[in-house]
C-alpha cells in the first residue's frame, strides 16, 4: 500500500512541513528525496511591498515559488513607460526557466514570502523528473490562457466589466488555501488605483466610478477604500461579463 507523503511523514524536510504551497505548486511534483535535496539550498524570503524581485534584463541566478502576496509583473519601453501585464499568487512560480536573462520585471504589490532556490538545481531536476517538468508545463499553460482571457477582457469588454473582472481575480487567487465552503471573500486591494487603471487600460477617475457603483449596487463593500468584501462570487461573475 502507498503511504501518502505529507507534513505527517518525517520524510518531509523541515523546510517544507509547514508549506501549504508544496502541495498545490511546482514542489507537488517532487518526491521525500527529491524535496530534501531542494531544502538543502533553499532559501526563504520575505519583500517588502514595493521592492523588486526581478529586474528586466537582469540575469537569472535563481527561482522562486510564491508563499504569500501578490507579485506585480511589468514591461517598461525604452522611454520609461511603464505598463503591468500580470499578477501572481501563490502558489505560482516566479521565474523564466532555460532563459540566462529576464524580460521582464518582477515587484512585489504587497508584502510577499518567497521559497527561492538555485537556478542550476531546478533545472537539473526538470531534467531528472519528467513530472515536475509536466507540472511546470501545466503552469505556463495556465498563464498562457489567462494571459488570452485578459486580451479579451482589454479588448472586449466594457469598463464597469473590466473593474468586476479585476475584482474576480483578485478574489479567486488573494488565498488560494480558503476553504471552499466559506462564502465570503475579504482581501485588501493589492494594487493603487493608478496601477488598476494602468492594469485595465482605463482612467483612474473611471475605476473609481465603476468601484462605487458596485458598492452601491451591493456587489462588494469597500472600507478605507481598500478593503474589499465579495459577498456573492457568482453575482461578480456575471457583472464581469462571465
Amino acid at each position: 500500500m502507498n503511504i501518502r507523503q505529507d507534513v505527517h511523514n518525517s520524510d518531509i524536510p523541515a523546510l517544507c512541513q509547514a508549506c501549504e504551497a508544496r502541495h498545490r505548486g511546482l514542489c507537488g511534483a517532487l518526491d521525500p528525496a527529491q524535496l530534501i535535496t531542494l531544502a538543502k539550498q533553499s532559501w526563504k524570503q520575505k519583500a517588502d511591498a514595493g521592492a523588486e524581485l526581478v529586474g528586466d534584463s537582469e540575469k537569472v541566478a535563481s527561482y522562486s515559488n510564491v508563499l504569500s502576496g501578490v507579485i506585480k509583473l511589468t514591461k517598461t519601453l525604452a522611454d520609461g513607460r511603464q505598463q503591468i501585464v500580470g499578477l501572481q499568487f501563490a502558489p505560482d512560480f516566479l521565474g523564466r526557466p532555460f532563459k540566462s536573462e529576464s524580460a521582464i520585471n518582477a515587484e512585489a504589490a504587497t508584502d510577499v514570502s518567497l521559497c527561492s532556490f538555485p537556478k542550476s538545481s531546478i533545472e537539473r531536476m526538470m531534467k531528472a523528473s519528467p513530472e515536475l517538468e509536466h507540472r511546470l508545463l501545466v503552469q505556463t499553460l495556465k498563464e498562457l490562457d489567462e494571459a488570452r482571457e485578459w486580451m479579451l477582457t482589454l479588448g472586449r469588454k466594457t469598463a464597469s466589466e473590466k473593474v468586476a473582472s479585476f475584482l474576480l481575480l483578485i478574489a479567486r487567487n488573494i488565498d488560494p488555501y480558503r476553504a471552499d465552503n466559506v462564502k465570503d471573500v475579504v482581501f485588501d486591494l493589492p494594487l493603487t488605483r493608478a496601477d488598476i487603471a494602468d492594469y485595465l487600460g482605463l482612467t483612474i477617475e473611471t475605476v473609481s466610478r465603476q468601484l462605487t457603483i458596485l458598492r452601491k449596487d451591493g456587489v462588494i463593500a469597500i472600507e478605507n477604500n481598500r478593503h474589499v468584501t465579495v459577498g456573492d462570487l457568482e453575482r461578480l461573475a456575471r457583472r464581469a461579463g462571465r
